[in-house]
């Protein structure tokens, strides 16, 4: 059995895992950390992870992007796998994750869904048909009022993976309303919608001469980060350094 240490425990996300964590016969959390220490699962709960004394075999973290850094030294220091699944990081927490992977093992992706990291294998192979032909590609996304970031993490890494697909030979679009020019055949128009409570809507659409190819994904709870976030720490339990990503998970090319 997998062991586990939560980093943010006490957070929306971080009780998510727990709750799932504890049906899974193949991992369980040792210990948690938390800057509100109070204890609501079944594991002690540390305000520092320099004061947690169980053992483990991976941090899964979802706290906030101030404790990235003195994760990462930690599990720099210690040789212990994290799962990085905060969102926010800088451009310099981004590459610090990177020099902490030549010590350690390092999982980071912009959405730790299951779907949603299938989904970019998808869209980047039906990119090397369509953008080929002539298609325009087009990705909208949705997220509740409270999201203050735009585009996503994830409408982002879409935009990649098609434009990887054919050569990194497209540019982004995320505003025309000050433009009075007609869509060029490299764009890719990145949309964002901010809205009550949508937990994350992700189309991308490849519109061609009279037909349209539309790829979609919802997210209906938080839950479907959580069950990726999990999958991905049993994967990298005892895994050696190295920047690792979804698609190891989920075993894609």
């Amino acid at each position: 059995m997998v062991k586990m240490i939560m980093h943010g425990c006490n957070g929306a996300m971080g009780q998510v895992i727990a709750g799932i964590v504890e049906k899974d016969k193949d991992i369980t959390i040792v210990a948690g950390v938390d800057i509100h220490t109070e204890r609501k699962r079944d594991f002690p709960v540390y305000a520092s992870l320099n004061e947690v004394k169980e053992e483990a075999e991976v941090i899964v973290d979802f706290a906030s992007a101030s404790a990235v850094d003195g994760l990462l030294d930690f599990c720099q220091e210690k040789s212990m796998p994290v799962v990085l699944c905060t969102t926010g990081l800088t451009e310099e927490q981004l590459e610090r994750a990177k020099e902490a992977s030549c010590q350690t093992a390092v999982l980071r992706s912009a959405n730790m869904s299951l779907g949603v990291n299938t989904l970019l294998k998808l869209v980047a192979e039906a990119a090397k048909t369509l953008s080929v032909a002539g298609f325009d590609v087009e990705i909208v996304e949705k997220h509740h009022n409270q999201k203050i970031d735009a585009p996503s993490g994830t409408a982002l890494a879409l935009a990649d993976a098609v434009n990887q697909a054919i050569g990194d030979t497209c540019h982004y679009v995320y505003d025309r309303s000050q433009r009075r020019d007609k869509r060029d055949g490299k764009e890719i128009g990145i949309s964002a919608v901010r809205g009550g409570t949508i937990v994350g809507e992700h189309d991308v659409i490849f519109a061609g001469t009279d037909e349209v190819v539309t790829f979609h994904h919802t997210a209906y709870s938080k839950a479907v980060f959580a069950k990726g976030a999990v999958e991905a720490a049993k994967f990298l339990a005892g895994k050696g350094p190295g920047y690792y990503h979804m698609s190891d998970v989920i075993g894609n090319d």
